[in-house]
């Protein structure tokens, strides 16, 4: 019989070695899971702020669906507000017959103060930074009525290249 004393520690080596390669592959998995939740978690956040702030325009009459002054100039000089594409295709210069809305020195007392503000940075239930930006502007569509347009975006407070939520809806005056 051949000696075969040194066989058990190579069949053990390589147990080990396949098993470490299975709990490696486990671990990838765990850890793409974990930052798949995180991504999760913050676009959820992010479009609860978004249906939040557009809340505030659907609780206010039509008229009162406006920006203070001093909001909106301090809005079109950040270049993060000015680059997004509503801005650029609808507010930069508004091809007719879509047109930007005007502007108020004081929010109107009916309507909170966050609904006057072009952007601003929350810090939402996830103790994170989100940057709401909200965009507006007149359109006619071709059957009447001159709507308004609002579009809400809320981006990684951190990173504001980062689109989280967008949100868009319109706003007829004949229903207030």
């Amino acid at each position: 019989m051949r000696d075969e004393s040194g066989f058990g520690l190579l069949e053990l080596l390589m147990a080990m070695v396949m098993l470490n390669v299975g709990i490696l592959a486990i671990v990838a998995a765990f850890s793409s899971g974990n930052s798949a939740l995180a991504r999760a978690n913050r676009v959820s956040t992010a479009s609860a702020l978004a249906d939040k702030q557009m809340e505030l325009y659907r609780g206010a009459d039509y008229d009162n669906i406006v920006f203070k002054t001093s909001d909106w100039t301090a809005a079109i000089a950040d270049s993060t507000y000015t680059g997004d594409t509503v801005y650029q295709s609808y507010m930069a210069t508004p091809p007719a017959p879509k047109a930007l809305v005007g502007t108020l020195t004081n929010c109107p007392a009916a309507v909170p103060a966050q609904a006057c503000d072009p952007s601003f940075t929350v810090t939402g239930p996830d103790h994170r930074n989100y940057r709401v930006d909200t965009y507006l502007y007149f359109d006619t569509p071709s059957f009447g009525n001159q709507l308004k347009t609002v579009t809400v975006v809320v981006r990684n407070g951190d990173d504001t290249t980062k689109t989280l939520a967008r949100v868009t809806s319109t706003f007829d005056p004949s229903t207030g």
